[in-house]
């Protein structure tokens, strides 16, 4: 069972930063790793590293066993109807340009419909950018409320029969709100299209249960739920994956090769081409056990009480600004987004740097978002479950020196 005290199984976050103990508050872009996930990468290569599926010798066996056990252990995560529908990437990236490329390309043309929501990270944006200049497909997007959420009126409005897929974010990386997935889902099956989501920020902090939202593709990345860098999952809905061609071809991804033609391998080799990131792989595995004994009970409760405690305090700043924090909805999942008045973000963040305290600033990856919300960047302070009141405290104090630092006040 992980130590309720958290910051054991976490050596760096004890580690200083400027000679101040670090208050890390960048967990939308990336999470630190318990000891038990290093352990689990430094395992495989130290006892069974070898190219998996490729050879009958003993050391290959077991790391194909490491990565085809990891792909039960997230198949069960997200409670995901089959194995073979559970392929592994190297991020979040990768599996939805897999699903544009793969899917988008060959399913589109001229005057249908790509929905997207303005909140989308630019790797759910991006990607339907390059399908609809290519097939003719035309975007569309659904816009914000004031409270921050989806326009409830453009969700009624642009969900139609041209709408072929709805890419949309669970949570978003800006704002911290929650999407409601299922519905949008049911809305867009029944105007015959389908949905991939993003699920990097949801993932990671929420349960997540793919059969349960009815989503055709979730995408989301390793990194930010406690694992290694460099290993991602795509869910894909078996039927849709077995007619799709795959994204990137080579070794392990067929079934057959002549000098002019190529078979290729069932589900999900077909999409996994080349040497995987098997130690990837094992720390994946481990980071979702850690994340289970946890429990998202937990992890939900402590994210909630740090979020609604940092948004009290920073709005007893009148100099700072603060985005995504008015709802009602009980939506709000562990960002708080804010700028402090005459302050550049980045120099903001330089400041709570020298406190010790990290944060990001800059557009997030979300460009369109930030040109909506009439800002071209915002400091994020992002919350994972390792963080504590102590750590809310030091940002907010950070902040109030900022602008003495600036000479503002």
């Amino acid at each position: 069972m992980p130590d309720k005290n958290f910051l054991n199984d976490f050596p760096i976050l004890q580690s200083k930063m400027n000679g101040h103990q670090i208050a890390y508050l960048d967990n939308g872009a990336t999470t630190q790793k318990p000891e038990s996930v290093v352990r689990a990468g430094c395992g495989y290569y130290g006892s069974c590293n070898a190219n998996p599926h490729r050879g009958v010798y003993e050391l290959s066996v077991r790391s194909t066993k490491v990565y085809e056990d990891a792909r039960k252990k997230i198949a069960a995560f997200i409670n995901s109807p089959g194995i073979s529908e559970v392929i592994f990437t190297k991020n979040a990236t990768e599996s939805l340009n897999l699903v544009a490329y793969s899917y988008g390309l060959h399913n589109l043309n001229a005057g249908d419909e790509i929905l997207l929501t303005i909140s989308e990270h630019h790797s759910n944006l991006v990607p339907w950018q390059q399908v609809a200049k290519a097939t003719g497909a035309e975007l569309k997007y659904i816009y914000l409320a004031p409270d921050g959420n989806l326009s409830e009126k453009d969700i009624e409005e642009k969900i139609t029969g041209k709408t072929k897929i709805l890419a949309v974010t669970q949570v978003s990386n800006v704002l911290g709100l929650k999407n409601d997935v299922k519905t949008l889902a049911a809305k867009v099956h029944n105007a015959g299209g389908i949905v991939a989501v993003d699920g990097s920020q949801s993932v990671p902090h929420i349960p997540v249960d793919v059969q349960d939202l009815d989503a055709d593709f979730l995408a989301f990345s390793g990194h930010k739920m406690l694992a290694p860098m460099g290993i991602g999952v795509l869910y894909g809905r078996k039927k849709i994956l077995e007619e799709m061609p795959p994204f990137l071809t080579g070794g392990d991804m067929i079934e057959y090769v002549t000098e002019q033609d190529t078979t290729f391998a069932e589900l999900p080799q077909k999409f996994e081409a080349g040497t995987q990131n098997v130690g990837g792989a094992a720390g994946l595995s481990a980071a979702t056990d850690y994340l289970l004994k946890v429990g998202f009970d937990e992890i939900e409760k402590i994210e909630k009480d740090l979020t609604q405690y940092a948004i009290a305090e920073l709005k007893k700043l009148p100099y700072v600004e603060l985005y995504g924090c008015d709802s009602e909805r009980d939506n709000k999942i562990g960002i708080v987004t804010f700028n402090v008045k005459d302050v550049h973000p980045h120099d903001v963040a330089t400041i709570l740097d020298s406190e010790g305290v990290a944060i990001r600033a800059g557009h997030h990856c979300a460009q369109p978002l930030m040109k909506f919300l009439g800002q071209n960047a915002t400091c994020r302070a992002s919350f994972y479950f390792y963080n504590t009141p102590g750590d809310v405290e030091r940002l907010v104090a950070a902040v109030q020196k900022v602008r003495k630092v600036m000479h503002l006040a």
